[in-house]
């Protein structure tokens, strides 16, 4: 079991868009909904030309270094309060365990700030973690996904992807993985996906079917 991280295990979501919109401010103007939106699922890189081309700002080397710094530092300080579970996430990882089945966490988020997430989560809950700075390619490419499958054992083509955005998806339907989407944020296209409203809705059985 593949499991993404931001909006799909904890509802850190809403952190990053606190963060994001603190940024904008502190550049001096307001984050559209629409960039906001199109952030989402996004690695780092790509999440600071959006806010840079929304906002009107030039996107240099030093521009990025300054809002990513910036950026991070903020999400480090608002996640160190502890971040919400999605629903039926905490509760459906102990089944997992329970059961014995290998677990990674596989996210776009560097991996200081993941530590920290972890915190809340739980570093005993997984058997491996990718974060988006331990790859050469992030979400939406399939290498997160592929080095997750093989970190637990795994070929990528036997393992549930959980996921709640569009670059997720794209990244573990690439590498194989059988998928299941609940979303969190935005809707999400139900074309070769198994679609679940809810984690409260999945059990260790229901997902072991989407591999059988």
């Amino acid at each position: 079991m593949l499991f993404d991280m931001d909006g799909t295990l904890v509802d850190s979501e809403k952190v990053w868009e606190v963060g994001l919109t603190e940024l904008a401010a502190h550049h001096g103007r307001p984050l559209s909904a629409q960039a906001r939106r199109d952030m989402i699922g996004t690695n780092m890189a790509d999440s600071m030309r959006i806010l840079h081309a929304d906002l009107g700002l030039p996107f240099t080397r030093e521009a990025m270094d300054h809002s990513v710094g910036w950026l991070e530092q903020r999400v480090k300080e608002l996640l160190r309060a502890g971040v919400p579970w999605r629903p039926g996430a905490r509760e459906l990882l102990a089944a997992l365990r329970a059961e014995g089945v290998p677990l990674a966490l596989v996210t776009a988020t560097h991996r200081h700030l993941v530590d920290v997430a972890l915190l809340t989560i739980g570093a005993d809950n997984f058997d491996a973690v990718v974060a988006g700075d331990e790859v050469d390619e992030t979400k939406p490419h399939p290498m997160p996904y592929l080095t997750a499958a093989r970190l637990v054992g795994a070929e990528a083509r036997d393992c549930v992807a959980v996921e709640d955005s569009p670059n997720g998806i794209r990244s573990a339907r690439a590498a194989g993985c059988a998928v299941l989407a609940v979303p969190c944020e935005i809707e999400l296209d139900p074309e070769g996906v198994t679609l679940a409203g809810s984690l409260l809705d999945v059990d260790v059985d229901y997902l072991r079917k989407l591999v059988a």
